[in-house]
């Protein structure tokens, strides 16, 4: 994704200068990316960076008045306008659209400023009177930075493949991160997939000083906000409600067009409910699959049409398969491995939500910040395609991540799961659009953490922050049935009908048990998965890989180079990817872990 690169060296020289080149050419993957390069070789320090055409960011490199301060930055800072308010007070000329600002704050507060900014960025300050380097990043260490530490220089970057392309040593997979990504879909504790390359932690705040790292600091720790009070149920909601209003403004700032993707659910709504809307301001859309209208297509237009705004469907359908293999390896690319080639419909659908509009407000994390929901867990795989050394830190990777369970569910979700799983979606969609996520906001964030304990883990919060924001919005059910308007028991018919069809897509899905396959394989000429497919989900990867993408799949897999991987059973692959492609058997989830990790290795590995 857009982001800064760079190297902070000892003895700076001319191979530095063709090596920041040549990270700069691994970034720039984009048409409507705009890119650029600063060099102080007095300080060894050598970066560049890309970014979105008339994003925030895009006015690098930053100066203050004096130019004794250089300031990289790259994503968003969402406070308020009081900073901004100090700043015009003490007489420093910046424009209040874009990221000039922050090198001015910096002057006035020093590192003290970073605690300030509320967003999800990393950046790097060239401080000339101190004769220091300072590299930061947000609190939760969304906007990722990879780093490696030779005896000579530190090389940094937004993208592992921009070390990668100057460092070949390093072109080879860290056999506990692989482990723990084949285990968790990610990897665990700021390491990464590739041996010698770690990532920043989250808020820190690393000083240099000529070429040398002198300092890992930190400006922020989580323990302020789990040190807070408990609120009683009812100052708790309607702190959290006048919170919710205060804070949305902040995303909707743009003079650009901004686009929601709603969803049949809660979050998106919630959002809709307490922000002013005029009608036809916003661009609303929802993802939709091939087989039908699903359930977040026909909610998310009501909830759209009661805004008085307009809606689009965005079809993942045969146009993607087709381009499939493109979308795959981009997928790859983008994100370093760490999203699957299952997550490459984001590059696909998010590039067509682009032209709709360069900005995309989301619901994401709602749910884990709110109501406590959980998606980093230990996942399941068919051992025996792997090599038994494999196996074993794939075993140890899942204890690893159950142990994980013993933080605070917040605390978890913020500053362990986003950083390490959610991150890799957040990537590929930064990619191409600008993403903003109201409910990662520092200030609503301090609040919950002061909720009632049985408060977080219902949805009855959500609800009745939608209810107040905007009654009509509440009587609409939700894609699973919730809220319908029907007296009791006839209440509980939707529910249970949208229930049963929501589990039964995810078992003719990733989920179909083995014994299911068999039988669904004596059953394919009628096409049975048609009845149940797409009614909540857009993207139907066990089928697609059966079916359309089967050809694909086995040019990739039944590859010879494939099948001789050291870290691969190559026979007990080709079992598995013949037993799927002809239908007898399930291997959804393996199938894709394999074709990403093989990907990766041709795309990054083997250049």
């Amino acid at each position: 994704m857009p982001g800064i690169f760079g190297i902070i060296c000892k003895n700076p020289n001319q191979e530095y200068e063709n090596e920041l080149k040549a990270m700069q050419g691994t970034m720039l993957y984009e048409s409507f990316y705009t890119t650029g390069t600063w060099t102080e070789k007095s300080l060894g320090f050598y970066g560049g960076w890309t970014c979105h055409k008339n994003s925030f960011c895009d006015c690098l490199p930053i100066f203050n008045e004096t130019r004794d301060l250089v300031l990289l930055f790259s994503g968003e800072d969402n406070s308020n306008f009081e900073n901004q308010k100090l700043l015009a007070g003490k007489n420093h000329v910046f424009d209040r659209k874009n990221a000039g600002y922050l090198v001015h704050l910096y002057e006035e507060k020093g590192e003290a400023c970073l605690e300030d900014l509320n967003g999800l960025f990393h950046g790097i300050i060239i401080d000339l009177n101190e004769k220091r380097v300072l590299l930061f990043n947000d609190r939760y260490g969304m906007q990722r930075i990879y780093y490696h530490e030779s005896p000579d220089a530190f090389y940094f970057s937004s993208e592992a493949k921009a070390i990668l392309k100057v460092k070949p040593e390093l072109r080879s997979f860290d056999n506990k991160g692989l482990g723990e990504y084949l285990a968790c879909d990610c990897v665990l504790e700021w390491r990464t997939l590739f041996k010698g390359i770690f990532l920043l932690p989250g808020a820190s705040a690393w000083h240099f000083r000529q070429g040398q790292l002198e300092n890992k600091g930190e400006y922020f720790n989580q323990m302020c906000l789990e040190s807070q009070s408990m609120l009683e149920p009812e100052p708790y909601y309607k702190e959290l409600r006048n919170t919710f209003r205060e804070i949305l403004p902040r995303y909707f700032r743009a003079e650009k067009d901004i686009g929601i993707s709603l969803t049949g659910g809660l979050d998106t709504r919630m959002i809709l409910a307490n922000v002013d809307t005029p009608p036809g301001k916003f661009h609303c859309y929802t993802f939709s699959g091939k087989y039908r209208e699903s359930r977040d297509v026909k909610v998310a237009r009501k909830v759209a049409k009661a805004c008085g705004q307009e809606f689009h469907t965005l079809e993942v359908g045969e146009k993607f398969l087709k381009e499939f293999p493109v979308h795959a390896e981009k997928t790859v690319y983008v994100s370093d491995g760490n999203l699957d080639v299952g997550g490459s419909p984001e590059i696909y659908i998010n590039r067509i939500a682009k032209q709709i509009a360069p900005i995309r407000i989301t619901g994401n994390y709602g749910g884990e910040v709110l109501r406590s929901l959980r998606a980093l867990k230990p996942a399941s795989h068919n051992e025996t395609m792997l090599d038994p050394g494999v196996i074993s830190d794939l075993r140890e990777a899942s204890k690893t991540c159950s142990a994980f369970g013993e933080n605070t569910p917040l605390t978890f979700t913020l500053f362990v799961e986003n950083p390490w799983l959610q991150c890799n979606r957040y990537s590929v969609e930064y990619s191409q659009l600008i993403v903003r996520n109201p409910f990662l906001d520092k200030d609503l964030v301090r609040l919950i953490y002061r909720a009632p304990t049985d408060l977080r883990k219902n949805k009855r919060i959500s609800r009745r922050l939608i209810a107040d924001g905007n009654p009509d919005l509440s009587t609409i059910p939700t894609d699973r049935g919730i809220g319908d308007r029907f007296p009791l028991p006839l209440s509980l018919v939707p529910r249970v009908f949208h229930e049963f069809f929501f589990k039964t897509e995810y078992y003719y899905n990733y989920g179909m048990p083995q014994w299911l396959a068999k039988v669904d394989y004596l059953l394919k000429p009628l096409h049975v998965e048609k009845v149940f497919l797409g009614r909540h989900k857009f993207y139907h990867f066990r089928v697609w890989y059966r079916d359309e993408l089967s050809e694909y799949v086995k040019e990739i897999l039944l590859d010879k180079i494939t099948l001789t991987r050291p870290w691969l059973n190559g026979r007990v692959v080709e079992n598995m990817v013949n037993g799927h492609v002809k239908g007898l058997s399930n291997y959804t989830s393996e199938i894709t872990k394999l074709l990403t990790i093989e990907l990766l290795q041709r795309t990054l590995l083997e250049d």
